[in-house]
């Protein structure tokens, strides 16, 4: 008796804060226009349950397919607008990119100290701007990525290392996910702290892991306190409060590397050959002049958590992805290892330098990136304030989503868009993914792209490349490349949804 009353009562305040949203929504727009067109939604919940059960990426093409490429979904009183074309991309990162470049925080991403440091959730502003400049003046620079050089060479040395050791046998199958984001995981360890955290030795490092992980597992859920503001306070799902538990621990560990750091400063120990990023970070003075750093322990924190969390599980992800689609085309599998094989002779390793000599692997690594974008739905943009775009009134606060899921695979733009066809990528004066191309935007575009996109575009190709070039790889328990299971799930990245496991044989030469 007593839950249904409380239902009751949880299903009318539902109502009411329903009522009272749609009727200021109601008001606001008679003033300025209308939304752009979407299904009708339903009282308190929108357009939820008319997403079905599928992936929301797919949802919305089958529903952009009848209320065209700017269309307008509620999720509960969220109002949001998505973006399913190259076309109206354009728009809105050439027309728009300042007005939108606002972020869309959900309850998972708001710590108990609000932003500070996050150049993923900061709103667009003086601060924001700041930390960009950090990225793009001090972390991925070319300079800066070439001194690095030899920490990426020693953590996908590793890796192949790794598989060569669990595969030794010829005929056991390795789970190929797990090697690729301890890697990823141990360049941001390298590149941050100088040092593996995944290792025998490192327990604060297996530490940091498992609570890294955490968050991106719980970032990654639904969570109605997203769609119902009335119900943020509850939490009911627990996944603010789980995933800040998460955050907090990290924050320790991280806090322990930097007190660690300072005291070595202090006594003048140090002897690296190379600064890292954290000690760029306790030296910056973001103009230039003398003076004390400007960023305190939390924000340091913050920058650093942000950098393991967006740096591993999109590259293990979109790595997993590609050593999938080669499995499954086994010709094209043939074909860029014959390239990297042809480039090098006897046991060389293929390095940095090298990538440039192989645009069959680059274009793999495009296609990929085509079909699998790490991010389908990039991190939600948001209005910062009310604007017009294709006609359409687009209300202060509105959440955007731009489908680069859907624009990669429109078939208005790409021929047989549902193949893996690395090919593509090789015509003249074909597209890439520096954000200036609408038709294939998987790091996004505009004052919003991926700021790492130098970083990303050394590790993928000579990651793959390596473990391509010193092995064989073979299905496990005899599957065929056409019964592969090639479908998604969702959590911050679009994963595979069956891990991908097969055997590594060592190539003989």
């Amino acid at each position: 008796m007593e839950y249904e009353i409380g239902g009751l009562i949880l299903a009318l305040l539902l109502w009411a804060a329903w009522k009272i949203a749609t009727a200021s929504g109601q008001r606001q727009l008679k003033e300025v226009g209308r939304l752009p067109p979407g299904p009708t939604p339903w009282p308190v919940v929108g357009n939820i349950f008319q997403l079905g059960l599928g992936a929301p990426h797919e949802s919305f093409v089958k529903l952009a397919k009848k209320h065209g490429p700017v269309m307008t979904i509620w999720l509960g009183s969220m109002n949001t607008v998505v973006i399913s074309s190259n076309e109206a991309a354009r728009v809105m990162f050439k027309n728009h990119d300042v007005v939108l470049a606002g972020r869309k925080i959900y309850e998972a991403m708001k710590g108990d100290y609000g932003n500070e440091g996050s150049l993923i959730t900061a709103q667009y502003g003086q601060h924001w701007r700041m930390l960009r400049r950090l990225c793009t003046t001090e972390f991925f620079t070319t300079s800066r990525l070439d001194t690095m050089r030899v920490v990426r060479r020693q953590c996908i040395d590793q890796m192949v290392q790794f598989i060569h050791e669990s595969g030794e046998s010829g005929t056991t199958a390795i789970d190929i996910r797990r090697f690729f984001f301890l890697m990823a995981f141990n360049l941001m360890g390298n590149l941050i702290f100088s040092k593996d955290l995944l290792d025998p030795k490192s327990e604060r490092g297996s530490e940091f892991f498992f609570h890294a992980g955490k968050v991106m597992e719980f970032a990654g859920k639904a969570n109605v306190a997203d769609f119902f503001p009335i119900l943020r306070r509850l939490d009911p799902q627990g996944i603010r409060r789980k995933t800040q538990f998460h955050v907090n621990h990290a924050f320790d560990i991280v806090g322990e590397f930097l007190q660690e750091r300072l005291r070595t400063m202090e006594n003048d120990c140090i002897q690296k050959k190379i600064r890292d990023y954290l000690d760029v970070l306790l030296e910056y003075r973001g103009d230039g002049t003398e003076g004390p750093c400007i960023f305190g322990p939390r924000t340091i924190n913050v920058i650093i958590f942000e950098m393991f969390t967006a740096g591993t599980d999109t590259t293990t992800s979109t790595l997993e992805w590609a050593m999938a689609e080669l499995l499954h085309n086994p010709a094209t599998l043939q074909k860029v290892q014959a390239e990297l094989r042809t480039l090098t002779d006897g046991g060389e390793k293929i390095e940095e330098e090298n990538l440039n000599k192989l645009p069959y692997l680059n274009a793999v690594i495009k296609e990929t990136l085509r079909l699998h974008p790490p991010l389908p739905f990039l991190v939600p943009h948001m209005a910062m304030d009310s604007c017009k775009m294709f006609g359409y009134f687009i209300p202060e606060e509105t959440q955007i989503l731009v489908n680069v899921w859907a624009i990669g695979r429109d078939p208005k733009t790409w021929k047989d868009p549902l193949e893996f066809k690395p090919e593509r990528f090789l015509e003249p004066n074909m597209v890439d993914y520096k954000g200036q191309h609408f038709e294939f935007i998987p790091f996004g575009s505009g004052r919003r792209m991926c700021p790492a996109v130098p970083l990303v575009a050394r590790v993928l190709p000579l990651a793959l490349g390596s473990i391509l070039h010193s092995l064989d790889w073979v299905l496990a328990n005899g599957l065929k490349a056409e019964e592969m299971d090639m479908s998604e799930r969702m959590g911050i990245t679009l994963r595979k949804a069956i891990p991908l496991k097969a055997i590594p044989v060592p190539y003989k030469g």
